[in-house]
């Protein structure tokens, strides 16, 4: 009885962690999209949503597709055997978070601020928001230039910032067990926590790349 190689199996629990962390994007985006639809009581939470729905609908496929698609291109085995569908995949990849990432910098300017966020979240919400976009556009560039190496670090960089909001679900817990400490500053710092942690774990990703394959950039 043939049995799957440790390997083969282990390296699909990456993208498998990295699905189920996009889950809570994804639903949550789901039912925004129903409560709009339905139309829900409008409520001081919500009624920024119905006034301009186009941005957070954009915003919500977007960024649905970004998340549950790019998980597929962190198994080795899809990009070496399925170079095909890695490269459709990538196709899809970088229109969706050139959607996802500027309509969510449109929402963070335009929209009204809910309660406890502030300023610090806001200039976070555009940082991030224009660190993922530039690093799509560096992804597309590097793929342009037939440069791989780049062209897979700029993208792991944006998808780690647009699966901050999966990330920030667990840096939310502390504010959720004591809710006394809940403020701007406390909901700014779980936010932002989401974003870097992300960042870092990508960052250490692409120097242990750049340590098997040291002839060849990839800032």
């Amino acid at each position: 009885m043939s049995k799957i190689p440790p390997k083969k199996s282990l390296e699909w629990m990456i993208p498998t962690a990295l699905l189920v962390l996009s889950l809570v994007p994804t639903v949550a985006g789901a039912v925004r999209v129903i409560q709009l639809g339905t139309g829900v009581e409008i409520t001081p939470d919500n009624a920024r949503f119905f006034d301009a729905p186009v941005p957070v609908l954009l915003h919500i496929a977007g960024a649905t597709v970004y998340s549950l698609l790019g998980a597929f291109q962190f198994a080795p085995s899809f990009r070496r055997f399925r170079p095909g569908l890695h490269r459709a995949a990538g196709r899809l990849l970088i229109p969706s978070g050139l959607v996802a990432a500027p309509s969510g910098l449109w929402m963070a300017h335009f929209y009204p601020w809910p309660e406890l966020d502030g300023e610090i979240l806001y200039g976070l919400r555009l940082l991030f928001g224009t660190a993922m976009t530039l690093s799509l556009v560096m992804g597309a560039l590097a793929i342009y230039q037939r440069n791989f190496v780049r062209h897979g670090a700029w993208m792991m960089r944006a998808y780690a910032i647009g699966l901050g909001a999966g990330t920030q679900v667990f840096t939310h817990i502390p504010l959720a067990l004591f809710p006394e400490a809940l403020n701007e500053g406390t909901r700014a710092l779980a936010m932002g926590a989401g974003w870097v942690i992300n960042l870092v774990v990508a960052e250490w990703v692409i120097r242990r790349r750049l340590q098997a394959k040291p002839k060849r950039a990839i800032a």
